[in-house]
């Protein structure tokens, strides 16, 4: 078991594959960068699923080519005088990529369609969750309303499951909505630069960036109001 996590630690630490010839700045190293935005420790954030999946999720979105910046755990207001939390938004040249993060085992079931999601387990136990696509649209319709100058167009949603689950008959036909398991991140990722063009200048990144860093790391008080109001809506 550790010996796993050391091999997983070794990959994201790894220096970046190899990508198109570039003059942009260089991008810091994915354990300063989740550490400095969340505060987690790397074996902080090796023990803890949700934070686990997070970092697992940036460290191959860090390898990409092209000018990016990210932030993690972000709350923001979603206009009904409360916070809405996104796990992670991936700024590119190519558009803003809202990321959820589930980190769960078992076989998933759902649509877009479905209020409710369900994971089951060999020994029958069941549990459901709420829709992951309709809770990420939500963050997209929350961030839209803080970035009024950021085309519909320009934001992609993509939720991101463990790679310890098995995702039966899971279906979405959303534009620009993704549900994948993580070991497939970067290939989606891929295609998307490849297929998409420079719409975002790295000015602009960094504006959007400085803006929505005041949303991290907030008041431990934010984050409690946020857990009582989801409890029971989004829990399995």
């Amino acid at each position: 078991m550790f010996k796993k996590i050391i091999r997983r630690v070794e990959d994201l630490l790894s220096s970046s594959a190899a990508s198109k010839p570039s003059d942009k700045p260089k991008q810091k190293s994915v354990i300063s960068t989740y550490k400095e935005q969340t505060g987690n420790g790397l074996f902080s954030t090796m023990f803890n699923k949700g934070h686990y999946g997070e970092f697992s999720s940036y460290g191959k979105l860090a390898k990409l080519p092209g000018y990016h910046k990210a932030l993690f755990n972000i709350y923001i207001p979603n206009g009904k005088e409360q916070t809405t939390e996104i796990d992670l938004v991936y700024l590119h040249e190519t558009g803003i990529y809202v990321i959820e993060s589930k980190n769960y085992s078992g076989w998933i079931f759902g649509d877009e369609k479905s209020q409710k999601w369900i994971q089951t387990f060999p020994n029958g136990q069941k549990f459901s969750f709420y829709n992951p696509i309709k809770q990420n649209l939500g963050h997209i319709i929350a961030l839209k309303a803080l970035l009024p100058s950021v085309e519909t167009v320009q934001f992609t949603s993509v939720i991101v499951f463990s790679e310890r689950c098995e995702l039966k008959k899971v279906t979405t036909e959303a534009k620009d909505t993704y549900v994948i398991k993580r070991n497939h991140l970067s290939k989606l990722m891929e295609q998307q630069i490849q297929q998409s063009p420079n719409i975002l200048q790295t000015a602009y990144i960094d504006k959007v960036y400085s803006f929505l860093s005041q949303y991290q790391k907030v008041d431990k008080s934010v984050k409690e109001q946020h857990t009582e109001r989801i409890k029971g809506k989004f829990s399995r």
